[in-house]
């Protein structure tokens, strides 16, 4: 067939003819996991019950937040914004999946497919400044100014340090709609994935793409690497402070309420890590392995996050127990039993 009059026709097959030497292609085809496409059913399943427990329990978490007026402190506040973030990228990401899982479905245009990894990059960027945000909270609560913590981070601080996240990561990924943009896609348009991403797109280009890996890399180092960075610190200086509270009940209550920010910390930069290095250093390693490990870094934290602050956090907790039993009362061994957990 010839590609100029598929060109003069207004394009076939998505793509179109340029300057009658080579194709930009302007539709894509996800596949999903390559390797499982037979079991595309079975791991459906957990993708399915992952996404509906993901939308209840922020939603639930963002609903008793914003609702009940005890809870607009600093740290709830926060991990309302965390919760938000959580839901954005579930919606982005998993009914793709589901939809090349059940039908087939993986069409998607190289708009639709640059605006998808937009979202999802620079929503992952903000969970992750955010939990920054929660380690500082977390340090001016217990070591720096414990008496004039609610006095430091007022609403209106908290709303400007919203404000901030969300223009740091938008401000970062915007730069890569360009540089996708600038590229001419003839190679395959078949990308082995359930969703989008910047250089996974960008491989299929037939220019120079060092650009697109070298700004990529500056932004992962300058985002994600040195918010770990920061949180470690933060920790470091939270439990050498926790250490020397000469009270041991405030020191118990301090290490409870950090236990639950670090466990959050993990689940999300815990996946995020392994996937890079299986990447980086694992050539070995099956490429369905690491598709699978994406999606976890998808799938787990949005899940887990309102689940651990649920159960680690008494005054959720008990506005949960408000809800789906408003005429119980939670008894003394059972709020030991959550204690110990």
């Amino acid at each position: 067939m010839d590609i100029a009059a598929g060109d003069v026709s207004g394009g076939i097959h998505g793509y179109v003819s340029l300057n009658h030497t080579g194709v930009s292609h302007t539709v894509f085809h996800l596949l999903g996991i390559p390797g499982l496409e037979d079991q595309h059913m079975c791991v459906s399943i957990p993708f399915f019950f992952s996404y509906v427990i993901t939308l209840s329990g922020n939603s639930l978490l963002i609903f008793i937040i914003v609702t009940k007026h005890s809870l607009h402190e600093p740290m709830y506040l926060f991990l309302c914004m965390l919760a938000g973030a959580d839901f954005v990228l579930s919606i982005c990401i998993v009914p793709q999946a589901l939809a090349i899982f059940w039908f087939c479905a993986g069409e998607i245009s190289l708009n639709r497919c640059i605006t998808q990894f937009f979202i999802t990059h620079s929503t992952f960027m903000s969970e992750s400044g955010t939990l920054l945000v929660v380690a500082f909270d977390c340090y001016i609560a217990i070591c720096f100014y414990p008496l004039r913590y609610t006095t430091i981070l007022t609403h209106t601080l908290i709303g400007k340090i919203g404000v901030t996240i969300f223009l740091r990561s938008y401000c970062m990924i915007f730069p890569m709609i360009f540089l996708l943009k600038r590229l001419t896609f003839c190679q395959s348009n078949i990308i082995p994935h359930t969703c989008c991403e910047h250089i996974g797109l960008a491989k299929y280009a037939c220019n120079d793409i060092r650009v697109n890996i070298w700004y990529g890399l500056f932004v992962i180092m300058s985002t994600v690497v040195l918010d770990v960075l920061l949180i470690f610190v933060s920790y470091t200086l939270i439990l050498h402070g926790v250490f020397h509270v000469p009270s041991q009940d405030a020191c118990h209550k301090a290490l409870n309420t950090c236990g639950s920010h670090v466990c959050i910390i993990i689940l999300f930069h815990g996946p995020a890590i392994i996937t890079t290095l299986t990447q980086q250093f694992g050539s070995q390693v099956p490429p369905h392995i690491h598709i699978l490990l994406d999606n976890v870094c998808i799938l787990a934290p949005p899940m887990l996050n309102p689940i651990t602050y649920g159960i680690k956090t008494e005054q959720i907790r008990e506005q949960v127990a408000h809800i789906f039993f408003p005429n119980a009362e939670i008894t003394l061994e059972e709020e030991q039993c959550f204690q110990h957990l």
